[in-house]
């Protein structure tokens, strides 16, 4: 029994026989589930969000804010000429009224699809919707 060891230590020495190999415990095997379960509950919370969640993302000279678009509400938003208010009524948003002086942003009217967005320059207030696209619809058609 003393000489086999003495063997194996010798040819290890020589690397005629290679080094063992790290064996896993249960344990081992356990962590190893136990993360790849993780990156596939993550993965799946990522990815399946439903396509018809729009949010309303208010840019203003304090900072940024997100609200739900299908909540009704009224947002004053101040910029550096005065207070610019935004409506968020039945799915679409508008920009009720702003100080600028050329009223372009008021008289854009209202948006409610995803990429949509509405500006008030002077005022530096801008109002975009975010969310998934609906790809099957037509965009514009012309005759």
């Amino acid at each position: 029994m003393r000489r086999r060891k003495q063997l194996r230590l010798w040819l290890r020495r020589q690397q005629i026989i290679p080094k063992p190999v790290i064996r896993l415990k249960p344990l081992d095997y356990g962590l190893i589930l136990l993360g790849l379960l993780a990156v596939v509950l993550v993965s799946v919370s990522v990815y399946s969000k439903a396509g018809n969640e729009l949010s309303v993302v208010i840019g203003g000279a304090e900072g940024e804010w997100i609200y739900p678009l299908d909540g009704d509400r009224t947002i004053e938003v101040a910029g550096p000429i005065g207070v610019s208010v935004v409506e968020i009524h039945g799915n679409h948003v508008h920009m009720a009224s702003s100080p600028c002086k050329n009223q372009t942003c008021v008289a854009a009217g209202q948006i409610g699809s995803a990429g949509q967005w509405l500006a008030c320059l002077p005022n530096r207030v801008f109002v975009r919707i975010e969310g998934k696209t609906n790809d099957d619809k037509l965009d514009a058609a012309v005759y």
